[in-house]
């Protein structure tokens, strides 16, 4: 019989586990690392956490089948959550421009990393790109291009408590000047698609993309939970290598939700003074998305 375990190891970094189980495609949990997953491996409703089975697209996933506002659920096909799609293979852009008529491709990066790893938007003739900066210079080095990478490893290697750094780190996706704009311009470009998908996405599809899918699950009243095994299950998709440094933790986005608590009162509160989001928008993003 297994069973939902939070665990804290000696960096201070809480995971949630399913302890006596393995995880999905035959990955035991061993040792003393545990690789955070969330709670039921299968749900009817949304079964592997909503991820969709691309070819070369390993974290993309369906919000449809959450559990929102009212006894409802998050319609299928239209909220998509990712990790980079310029590995996309040529039948995963079909894929999502003919099967999730995708609309609108929301990119949490920076500059430098579009550069590097652009967006395929050629072959997705019926999306337009929306570039939404998180971090846009606030923290200099701190994203996924190739010279940032090595930069952001030395920063961490360099302090003596990584989860202190990334805990701090963390709630400044969404209260900073930066992060306040990109997701004020996510949210209002999921209000303006009004027909077929939008797809956000980061680097991994964890952080950035995190706090925006946090973000849009509040507003269609995903209750916390819900939103936190959703966060996690990336630790079970990406193709990122896993460590106690990188992985998504329970303790930093339960220490952004509470920075939004702190200062806006909640995530209802951030959305509406911070992001500007209406009652209207909420009624009008719950009347399209929620079944």
């Amino acid at each position: 019989m297994s069973r939902r375990v939070d665990t804290v190891d000696e960096n201070g970094l809480s995971t949630r586990v399913l302890a006596g189980d393995a995880l999905p495609g035959g990955t035991s949990v061993h040792g003393d690392h545990y690789r955070p997953v969330a709670g039921e491996m299968d749900c009817a409703e949304r079964p592997h956490f909503g991820r969709i089975d691309f070819e070369r697209l390993p974290n993309t996933r369906d919000l449809g089948g959450l559990p929102a506002a009212g006894g409802r659920r998050v319609r299928r096909g239209l909220l998509l959550r990712s990790g980079l799609l310029c590995w996309a293979s040529d039948d995963d852009l079909r894929r999502l421009r003919d099967d999730y008529h995708l609309r609108a491709v929301v990119d949490f990066r920076g500059a430098d990393e579009l550069a590097e790893t652009p967006d395929p938007m050629r072959l997705l003739p019926g999306a337009r790109l929306v570039h939404a900066d998180v971090l846009n210079g606030v923290f200099a080095g701190i994203t996924q291009s190739a010279e940032s990478r090595r930069r952001f490893q030395q920063l961490k290697d360099d302090v003596e408590d990584p989860a202190g750094f990334l805990a701090e780190f963390y709630p400044h996706h969404l209260t900073s000047e930066a992060g306040i704009a990109a997701y004020a311009l996510f949210i209002r470009t999921i209000l303006e698609t009004d027909d077929g998908a939008v797809l956000w996405h980061c680097h991994v599809g964890r952080d950035r993309c995190g706090m925006g899918s946090m973000l849009i699950e509040g507003i269609l009243g995903v209750p916390m939970p819900a939103m936190e095994d959703d966060y996690l299950a990336t630790n079970l998709y990406t193709d990122e290598p896993s460590t106690l440094r990188a992985d998504a933790n329970l303790r930093f986005i339960r220490l952004a939700a509470a920075a939004l608590e702190r200062q806006w009162g909640g995530i209802d509160g951030y959305v509406r003074d911070a992001l500007g989001v209406t009652d209207a928008d909420v009624a009008e993003l719950r009347a399209r998305y929620l079944e």
